[in-house]
């Protein structure tokens, strides 16, 4: 099962937060991982919405859940779930002790407002 198209198990996440978010001072609900490259972006739920962002830039289509615990896969191609898949290469979730949402320093008090539903 890890040599599915569009993941590779052996590249670590890019980061612990929505790097894209971190570079314009932004904030996200949810963080999920490219299986392919290891890029972190905020979910669809986020105001950025960069994960699907990082998909229909660099076409990976395959995503894991970056939230600690959460071990689903999605596939945007498909507009699929899948409950599990391959092994990633550690760690498989942001630090437990980071906010979400995060980062805490830059969520506003409205946070809730403006999430995508």
């Amino acid at each position: 099962m890890t040599d599915i198209k569009g993941i590779d198990p052996s590249v670590p996440p890019a980061g612990t937060g929505c790097g894209d978010c971190d570079a314009v001072g932004g904030w996200w609900f949810h963080l999920r991982r490219c299986a392919q490259c290891g890029h972190i972006g905020c979910c669809d739920s986020s105001p950025a919405q960069h994960a699907t962002a990082h998909w229909k830039s660099a076409g990976h289509p395959l995503v894991q859940s970056f939230e600690p615990g959460e071990d689903w896969f999605w596939d945007y191609d498909r507009n699929e779930m899948y409950e599990s898949g391959p092994e990633l290469t550690p760690p498989r979730g942001h630090p437990e002790d980071q906010s979400v949402p995060g980062p805490a320093d830059r969520v506003p008090p409205d946070w809730t407002q403006r999430l995508h539903r």
